[in-house]
């Protein structure tokens, strides 16, 4: 799609009249709304890319569905919703797009259980992806109610069906995970608004009676960017709908760290979270419309700049602008113009201390350090173990991780007890055991060898040896981090001790597209040694400089540790691995800048 800037638009645009056809009525109570002009630049890209859209749907409808997972259906219909009923589409009532909708429906009610749920991957009659799939339902509802034409009628009723009897499934289900209670809600909400029955606000109050969690950092119990903007999105459903403006306070404290987690290409730290995205970040594109609407609701120049900020990044057209214009159009408040906006800070340190994160922002460099592993480690979702503590970015010269591996006991990576900060000195420090196992005493001992099955007191494994009622020698190991900020760069100091002739490995992992000096090639491509002196890792105009180096050994396979090799798993990142190996007692300290 061309792009055009909102100053060649407003030149040539006529695209007032046909949004305001479509502007729904505030429905919901009083607003902090100060704008009034409708963004015409906006929303004339969204109807170009919705028909983009709605031809790419129109190709693929006769497609058979491969996979139980179904939001491409509901997407699908929304498109084609909005296609249908905005004037300036070139898709406006048009019979191909009414019977493709049709189609979708169909196929919608055939997929539902008579509880009103449908299947998610591997989730049986699942009430939250049900209620995810309404996502992309309600505004289509909405707009279909302000669409008149006789030849909508059947398709309505249909919808009207499917969405009654998911409300049911909904209504009366459970859930998994903490976000799901407030998506579950906030669909609820919807349906409040679309039919008026107040047996959705009787479940909603149930499951808010429950307390909603935020820490002192903004975060919600998953620590979760990806989820955040599930909660967000329907903590802002419900404010609106149900009046209650204390959700929106809420909402603003979570965006509002969001931004100090976002790196200049989009991506949006995770070392902190409990769920998947913890090794897999997502893009800001995904906080859109939080933004939008947050900085249009709160007239807050903040957000504006931020969301913005968003429109620039790669991405932003192929994963908003396709698939928003029925959000826009069933919503009065993100057609809105934003405000002005404001200069968004360039430099700051962010301490999250619940989180055990920092973020640190200089121009053109940005850095993470994290000490916040929940613990005892548990690799599962719902616990964060991302053994990550050191990330740093010059320009477009990425290092993606510092992690810190030993051999003591095949236990792995280094995971902080914690984050100390003292002004710009920041201590990460852990202390590891491991036991060797004496004969049972005799009290305890069983003729027939029948002991019970038990984990080993340090968790690295199981066995009929009911390893509590044993004596033991304790062996130890302890490792402490020190990072100090000092001019733009940032010296480590790493000191390992205990367990002697332990080997330690720092494993420094950067994003592919660039090439090393000063290093030594390991056996495998991507792998290589810093013997000594400084190693530069080059991305175009942009240089990072790490050194000096130590390679005392070479041991870096397996530096996971038992947790994953196990069952033959490994957290390896994808890119140039540059290692630095030496012997407990290891004391050492690079500089990277």
């Amino acid at each position: 799609m061309k792009k055009i800037s909102r100053k060649e638009f407003l030149k040539t645009s006529s695209l007032v009249a046909a949004v305001a056809a479509f502007n729904p009525p505030n429905l919901f109570g009083k607003l902090s709304i100060v704008t009034d002009s409708i963004d015409e630049w906006m929303l004339n890209r969204l109807v170009k890319a919705n028909d983009q859209s709605a031809e790419r749907f129109l190709q693929s409808i006769s497609a058979p569905q491969r996979w139980q997972y179904y939001r491409n259906l509901s997407e699908a219909f929304s498109v084609f919703t909005a296609a249908f009923s905005h004037p300036k589409s070139v898709y406006y009532e048009s019979n191909d797009v009414l019977k493709a909708s049709d189609t979708i429906i169909d196929q919608l009610l055939g997929l539902q259980y008579p509880n009103g749920t449908l299947d998610s991957g591997g989730n049986r009659k699942s009430p939250p992806d049900t209620a995810f799939l309404l996502e992309a339902l309600y505004p289509s509802a909405l707009i279909l109610r302000k669409n008149e034409t006789k030849e909508t009628a059947s398709v309505k009723a249909k919808l009207d069906k499917f969405l009654l009897a998911a409300g049911e499934g909904i209504r009366t289900g459970g859930v998994h995970t903490p976000n799901h209670r407030w998506e579950i809600s906030s669909v609820l909400a919807k349906l409040y608004h679309l039919y008026g029955d107040k047996k959705y606000v009787t479940r909603i109050d149930e499951w808010l009676a429950e307390g909603i969690y935020q820490n002192s950092d903004g975060n919600y119990p998953e620590r979760s960017r990806n989820y955040a903007v599930v909660e967000n999105e329907a903590f802002m459903v419900i404010g609106e709908i149900l009046n209650r403006p204390e959700f929106f306070d809420i909402v603003s404290k979570n965006l509002t760290s969001t931004y100090y987690y976002m790196e200049p290409d989009g991506e949006l730290v995770s070392l902190d979270s409990r769920r998947q995205d913890q090794f897999r970040p997502i893009l800001s594109w995904k906080t859109y419309l939080p933004y939008r609407y947050m900085a249009i609701h709160e007239n807050s120049d903040f957000f504006a700049s931020i969301a913005r900020e968003i429109e620039s990044f790669d991405g932003f057209d192929r994963n908003i602008l396709s698939r928003s214009l029925p959000h826009f159009m069933g919503s009065e408040i993100l057609q809105k113009e934003m405000p002005k906006g404001q200069t968004l800070p360039t430099t700051f340190t962010k301490h999250f201390k619940d989180s055990d994160l920092v973020r640190i922002k200089r121009g053109n460099i940005t850095v993470s350090i994290f000490g916040g592993n929940d613990l005892p480690l548990t690799v599962a979702s719902g616990r964060s173990c991302n053994p990550t503590f050191f990330t740093f970015r010059k320009g477009s010269a990425i290092l993606e991780y510092a992690r810190l591996s030993t051999s003591f006991f095949n236990t792995g990576y280094v995971r902080s007890e914690g984050l100390k900060k003292e002004g710009n000195t920041y201590t990460l420090h852990e202390k590891k055991e491991a036991y060797y196992y004496h004969p049972m005493p005799e009290k305890k001992r069983n003729k027939k060898g029948d002991y019970k099955l038990s984990p080993s007191l340090d968790g690295r494994f199981w066995s009929k040896m009911d390893f509590e009622s044993r004596p033991k020698t304790t062996l130890e190991l302890e490792s402490k981090i020190i990072i100090e900020e000092v001019d733009n760069s940032f010296r480590m100091n790493i000191e390992v001790n205990g367990a002697e002739n332990v080997e330690v490995t720092l494993d420094l992992c950067f994003k592919d597209g660039g090439t090393f000096e000063d290093v030594l090639q390991g056996q495998n491509e991507k792998d290589f040694f810093l013997e000594g002196g400084m190693a530069k890792y080059i991305v175009g105009g942009d240089t990072i400089e790490v050194g000096p180096g130590k390679y005392e050994h070479e041991r870096i396979r397996g530096l996971d540790g038992e947790v994953y090799s196990t069952h033959f798993g490994s957290i390896k990142g994808e890119g140039q691995h540059l290692y630095i190996t030496g012997i407990v007692p290891f004391k050492h300290s690079i500089t990277i800048k």
